[in-house]
């Protein structure tokens, strides 16, 4: 199967592309997905429950089996081989604040600090909406915590609405998450 590759214009050093993980892709991207994880939440959150998240979420062997998920699609931000930032889309089941018939998930999306507010994020948003739109879905949608305004904010610039909430278990702390979702066809860029 031949992997698309998207490039766009971006203030970093050489070309950006956007790349579906390969398996050999799976030690740099559990690097990559812990410390992204861990410079958005660990200020705000016990270090026995970020080491308890960490230890059951990322991890070679596990980013191994979330690239070869067949419902669960990883693509990579790349620039001159390093990893900048990451999105996994996922179908399946659904939480019933998530009106859709072909849903389509934004399981994790995260952008590494060196690379905020350079094009990173809008590249591998676009390229998330892109993909998901050509895997025929009506909605796209994800849960964000509603403790980062950064990232909701973020998220409402792409036309993303909130539509309900669930719980994210952060160790034994279970947070509230916001349910935000995207109905594709309609605007679809940061306003």
């Amino acid at each position: 199967m031949r992997r698309r590759t998207v490039r766009c214009e971006t203030a970093l050093p050489g070309t950006l592309r956007i790349r579906r993980a390969l398996d050999d892709d799976a030690g740099a991207l559990a690097r990559l997905a812990e410390e992204t994880f861990r410079a958005t939440f660990a200020a705000s959150n016990p270090a026995e429950n970020m080491q308890r998240h960490c230890e059951a979420s990322y991890g070679e062997s596990i980013q191994l089996a979330e690239v070869r998920d067949p419902n669960l699609e990883t693509w990579l931000a790349e620039d001159g081989g390093r990893l900048f930032g990451y999105a996994q889309l996922r179908r399946g089941k659904v939480p019933p604040a998530i009106v859709a018939e072909r849903p389509v998930e934004i399981l994790r999306f995260y952008v590494h600090s060196d690379a905020h507010g350079k094009g990173v994020a809008q590249a591998l948003m676009a390229h998330a909406l892109g993909r998901a739109t050509e895997l025929d879905a009506d909605v796209v949608w994800l849960g964000v915590w509603e403790h980062n305004p950064r990232a909701i904010a973020f998220y409402r610039k792409w036309g993303f609405e909130a539509v309900g909430e669930h719980i994210f278990m952060m160790g034994d702390d279970p947070q509230r998450d916001l349910l935000m979702r995207h109905a594709l066809g309609s605007p679809a860029s940061p306003g």
